[in-house]
């Protein structure tokens, strides 16, 4: 039976809130990992770490993105769709825009680049590196998951000539026979083994208000608030699963170049710094206080910590203390992802994202059993200073990016 969505416990209203967010935290998951990569492996290592991760997870996800909604076809416009959906490209930060010219044939740019934000001020070695380097072999993995004949190949891309140029690049994606596929990654069969990849959620009720699927035109932008409850709750549940496919990736990367131990600790602070920005950024976005309750409804609606059936975990409040329990049996852990970097020796992701909603929280453990773990998190006398592995992750122009409203406009062929 498929357990219940802790999304599911928010108004249709919070969802259509929470999912550009959630989006957005996918993608600065980088920001967090690549640069504890740089510092093990050089940039050339972090570029290849980067191609790799996303190779493996971005096929994965965005087949299981298209199921969950319905999204048919295997043409441009269906692989526009999958980008729309993809932590690779959360709407706005990466503003999309496309255009179709028939089944086969289209193009897209981006108005405005956070990412290209974020790497310009460190100059255009790391631009090209993320988009030439990263760039060409990503984009063919993700339309890979639609159509393996899809080519993306660019018509201009940074280093920007002028230096203010908009848009900051353009691409084509073309669907030919002729075209080889891209080579499989030599890793794909493991992650596609994982609990993440495999996980069974309760399909879209199709009964229920609002729009259930994608099945209609390509949108210039998503209105999540269109989309019905079911839906939001399931998109919102698969956006998480992304990220844990993506650190998956990140850590089949890691263990090709780097000892187990090595990339275990580089994946521990990868995830203590997106862990503390998501929940700051989670927290404000619902207009969340900053007591226990406050804490415990972040914890729940974390990425980290769902889809509940992937990592199976309580929350509870008790006074002004909040109560985690994580079993060591669930699919997260048995992954040995983000679940699995989290035990007694190291509440350094726990502390990150209970002080993203506020400095005074700390953690400790209660238990510490073979069948589970159980941590207490309450308030101290004094605050505590910002763990520096999420100061890190803050030096992406999207930890303090603000999402505007925009319409849905129906792209029709050109």
């Amino acid at each position: 039976m498929v357990s219940a969505s802790r999304f599911a416990e928010l108004s249709r209203e919070q969802l259509a809130i929470l999912l550009p967010e959630l989006l957005l935290c996918g993608h600065l998951i980088d920001r967090s990992g690549m640069a504890h990569s740089i510092g093990a492996f050089g940039r050339e290592g972090m570029a290849e770490v980067a191609i790799e991760e996303w190779q493996l997870a971005s096929p994965v996800y965005t087949r299981r993105m298209r199921a969950a909604l319905n999204i048919p076809g295997n043409g441009v416009e269906t692989i526009f769709k999958g980008l729309q959906l993809d932590i690779g490209a959360p709407p706005q930060f990466m503003d999309f825009r496309f255009r179709i010219t028939d089944d086969n044939h289209g193009e897209f740019w981006l108005d405005h680049c956070g990412a290209l934000a974020d790497v310009e001020p460190m100059g255009e070695d790391f631009v090209v590196s993320m988009c030439h380097t990263i760039e060409d072999p990503t984009f063919d993995a993700t339309a890979l998951a639609t159509n393996p004949q899809a080519q993306v190949r660019p018509i201009h891309r940074p280093p920007r000539v002028p230096a203010d140029r908009v848009p900051v690049c353009a691409w084509t994606v073309v669907i030919d026979p002729s075209h080889e596929p891209p080579q499989i990654p030599v890793h794909t069969p493991e992650i596609e083994a994982t609990a993440a990849a495999k996980l069974e959620l309760a399909p879209v009720d199709s009964s229920d208000e609002g729009n259930g699927d994608y099945a209609g035109p390509l949108l210039s932008d998503l209105t999540f608030g269109d989309f019905s409850k079911s839906a939001l709750v399931r998109m919102a549940d698969e956006v998480c699963l992304q990220q844990h496919l993506l650190t998956l990736g990140f850590l089949i990367a890691l263990r090709d170049r780097a000892s187990a131990e090595q990339a275990t600790e580089i994946a521990r602070k990868q995830f203590t710094g997106i862990a503390g920005l998501t929940s700051e950024r989670l927290r404000k976005a619902l207009g969340l206080g900053t007591d226990a309750a406050a804490l415990a409804q972040i914890l729940g609606l974390h990425p980290a910590w769902n889809p509940l059936p992937y990592t199976d975990i309580d929350i509870s409040v008790e006074q002004d203390a909040v109560v985690l329990r994580l079993r060591r049996n669930c699919p997260g852990v048995i992954d040995g992802g983000w679940p699995a970097l989290v035990d007694a020796e190291h509440l350094e992701p726990i502390n990150a994202m209970a002080r993203g909603v506020n400095a005074h929280f700390d953690t400790r453990v209660r238990t510490a059993g073979d069948d589970e773990f159980v941590f207490e998190i309450s308030p101290a006398a004094t605050s505590f200073k910002e763990i520096s592995e999420v100061a890190i992750t803050r030096f992406s122009t999207g930890a303090d990016f603000g999402f505007t409203e925009r319409r849905s406009l129906p792209l029709t062929v050109v």
